[in-house]
């Protein structure tokens, strides 16, 4: 289309058609407060029960299927969490879980990858959870967006290894343990081996490589204990 209005029009006749074509773009019905809020809120309404249904009906009976367990109250939103690899899943009550999240297990070891989370635990949007051997998060732990609790890191360090496409060594491997009432900020990745202390809180955006203590405040890359908390 473009190419035909070049050919039959003149510089001085596209100007002005590209500027309506601009001022039609931006176009829109005009806005009729009290029809649009009411048509507003029924979108809402239908789209939000029809999620409602989906969720309590499909998504979560599914998930549960895959769990060791069966809790009686188990909230999924958005979906159901993404599972990768053999693992074995144990999940307590009260427990709310974005949809939009990955539990991965490390296929090449001889014991089964497990993933056991407590009561009353938050794991948030676009969570990922490498289970290298054992993960552990206990009572009121909170998840915030974008975690990465990283079991194992899928690669050798040895670059040949690595080229031949070999997997991890069971050196590169460990447990993750969340004690009870941790909060780990946004994008928060915490390194294998590593137990963070009840009630500490990790920083937005760091990288847990060692132990952390209890009921403290700790951040930064690698992440520091930066002051005792006072509940």
């Amino acid at each position: 289309m473009r190419t035909l209005i070049k050919q039959h029009l003149s510089p001085a006749q596209i100007a002005p058609l590209k500027t309506l074509l601009q001022q039609l773009r931006g176009c829109y019905l005009p806005c009729i407060p009290l029809l649009h809020r009411s048509l507003y809120h029924l979108h809402l309404a239908i789209s939000r029960s029809f999620h409602c249904i989906l969720q309590k009906s499909y998504f979560t009976p599914m998930f549960i299927s895959r769990l060791s367990n069966r809790p009686k109250q188990l909230q999924l939103d958005c979906g159901m969490p993404q599972i990768l690899g053999d693992l074995d899943i144990h999940i307590g009550e009260q427990c709310r879980l974005s949809g939009v999240a990955t539990f991965c297990g490390r296929v090449w070891g001889q014991k089964k990858p497990q993933l056991i989370i407590g009561n009353n635990v938050d794991i948030g949007w676009q969570n990922t959870l490498a289970i290298g051997t054992q993960i552990r998060i206990d009572d009121n732990v909170r998840l915030a967006s974008k975690i990465f609790l990283a079991g194992f890191p899928g690669h050798p360090v040895d670059p040949v290894a690595r080229a031949e496409g070999k997997p991890d060594t069971e050196q590169q491997i460990g447990d993750i343990h969340l004690c009870r009432d941790v909060w780990l900020g946004t994008g928060v990745m915490v390194m294998a081996g590593v137990t963070i202390g009840a009630g500490s809180i990790i920083a937005a955006g760091s990288v847990v490589t060692q132990d952390i203590p209890p009921g403290v405040l700790a951040g930064g890359n690698p992440a520091q204990i930066i002051k005792p908390l006072e509940f």
